[in-house]
């Protein structure tokens, strides 16, 4: 008779590709969570494989039994530390290492040890201690409700093994299972927080840690309740299927979404690009009209941007222009937009209220920017910048006439080397300057 478990063979092929589609959606998404579930998956498949081995004789069935609990309760908690966006935080890294320790030692002494006895209690406070420990540490320094809601399940999780882990006959099943529970409601709430949108890979993911999750409780009734009733184990492995189809689908939209922002905003700076800057100047001078109001375009030139590429790289200058639309997206309200139009070419719409005065306030103060030498790594640059200005609708009465009245002026600025732009400069109005978002003193 084989001591090899083959009806375990079609699960294992089953989630093998479906790891091998994730992996090929993973590799080419921009999303660095994907290579985190892409290994948790791994593991899944790795629960499976070990699955095939636990009618082995003595220590071997006890190893692959480790393997099957130790690493599907690793994929969970990889799920769930991917899912955060503060994971790369030294306290994150200490609640996934804490994490990882916690429960593996609590399953090792349930699978190695025939009858662990007093050991299963520090193992079981240890659920609570790390993650407590952890989130008061680094309160200080950082807080989230996520962390607190870790704190909660580990916290339950602790009790009802106090609780129930002793109790002869079922209590280490119920103690395996209470685990395995805590751990995948601790993913379905993760992601819950973290992907509340309404798209099907959103929904589907949720739903299926969620069913995931209520395996472990429903598996341990129908057994008691039910002992003569038996269900296959495919049904009890289909949450598995539906959260992987679900993170497929959650990779797709977030690769959509990317591709959707490359196609209108520029890649190195992430302004909105030319196409995006025209689609929103035409909706500015639409509204402008509608409410007899101005709309300001301003274009910046910067000087010497060629001198910078050619003596120090094109890295320096790529840096350069990172760190010059940092610095103007910074320097306007969020109602304005600030663009990348062209190679060292910047546009800006200022949208009411707004006047004349107000636009070369902010052309000032974007050139006075310039001025100043920018520290990009260990080197300063200075670039200057040629600044034109044009008003809707004193000086054009469509987006074609105002783009060239801007850029005949900013070339006249650049010709003539004047400085800025070749208005007077009124003061700005008051009502500009208390809705402007300029950091005092800059």
């Amino acid at each position: 008779m084989s001591m090899v478990d083959w009806s375990k063979l079609p699960d294992l092929g089953a989630v093998a590709a479906l790891t091998a589609a994730f992996a090929s959606v993973a590799r080419h998404s921009h999303a660095p969570v994907s290579r985190l579930w892409l290994t948790a998956w791994i593991m899944i498949a790795l629960h499976f494989a070990a699955s095939m081995f636990l009618f082995f004789p003595g220590a071997w069935a006890t190893l692959a039994q480790f393997i099957v609990l130790a690493s599907l309760t690793w994929a969970g908690i990889l799920f769930m530390w991917a899912s955060i966006p503060y994971r790369k935080q030294l306290s994150s890294l200490c609640m996934l290492a804490g994490l990882l320790l916690a429960n593996t030692l609590y399953i090792g002494i349930l699978v190695w040890f025939d009858s662990p006895g007093w050991l299963l209690i520090p193992a079981a406070l240890l659920f609570a201690a790390i993650p407590l420990g952890i989130t008061l540490l680094s309160m200080r320094s950082f807080i989230h409700p996520l962390r607190w809601m870790i704190v909660a399940i580990y916290s339950g999780l602790t009790v009802f093994l106090l609780i129930f882990q002793g109790r002869p006959g079922n209590g280490p099943d119920l103690a395996i299972n209470a685990v395995l529970f805590s751990v995948f409601l601790g993913c379905c709430l993760h992601f819950w927080y973290m992907y509340r949108r309404r798209t099907a890979g959103a929904f589907i993911t949720i739903t299926g840690f969620f069913a995931w999750a209520s395996v472990f409780v429903a598996a341990p009734l129908v057994a008691g309740l039910q002992p003569g009733f038996k269900l296959e184990s495919e049904v009890w492995n289909l949450p598995k299927y539906i959260v992987a189809v679900g993170m497929i689908l959650l990779l797709l939209e977030d690769q959509i979404e990317h591709n959707k922002h490359l196609a209108l905003h520029d890649e190195l700076t992430g302004l909105p690009n030319r196409r995006l800057f025209q689609d929103r100047l035409a909706s500015a001078l639409e509204r402008a009209r509608r409410t007899k109001a101005h709309t300001a375009l301003l274009v910046v030139d910067l000087n010497d941007f060629k001198r910078v590429n050619d003596t120090l790289g094109h890295h320096v200058g790529d840096q350069l222009l990172q760190r010059v639309g940092s610095l103007f997206a910074g320097r306007v309200r969020r109602s304005d937009t600030v663009a990348r139009t062209g190679g060292d070419e910047f546009s800006l719409i200022l949208e009411e209220p707004t006047s004349r005065a107000d636009a070369e306030f902010v052309g000032r103060s974007l050139g006075q920017l310039l001025r100043e030498p920018l520290q990009l790594g260990n080197r300063l640059v200075q670039v200057g910048a040629s600044i034109g200005v044009a008003i809707f609708p004193d000086d054009a009465q469509d987006m074609e006439s105002l783009c060239i009245a801007a850029d005949l002026r900013m070339y006249a600025v650049k010709h003539a080397d004047s400085g800025l732009t070749q208005y007077a400069a009124p003061a700005p109005s008051r009502e500009f300057i208390r809705r402007s978002e300029f950091p005092p003193g800059r």
